[in-house]
């Protein structure tokens, strides 16, 4: 069941990876990088690294909703 698991996360990582490499829209572009740190999320944690895990927790939102109304900002054309 483990290996399973490994494998499903392991087809998320990727295909957050391709997606994000291929979209083109900055805010379709944070999705798929949330995807793929989803996907990371409990490799960090089946590693041990728990405090990895609570940094990227911490930090990946914050940095969503400042890149978000970053490109928000500048996508009015102003």
């Amino acid at each position: 069941m483990i290996e399973f698991l490994q494998v499903v996360l392991a087809g998320i990582v990727i295909l957050g990876a391709v997606a994000t490499a291929w979209s083109r829209d900055p805010f379709n572009k944070l999705i798929c990088l949330s995807v793929l740190v989803g996907g990371v999320f409990p490799f960090i944690v089946a590693g041990g690294y728990l405090d990895v895990a609570i940094a990227v927790a911490l930090i990946t939102p914050i940095t969503t909703i400042f890149v978000l109304a970053i490109t928000g900002r500048n996508s009015d054309g102003a």
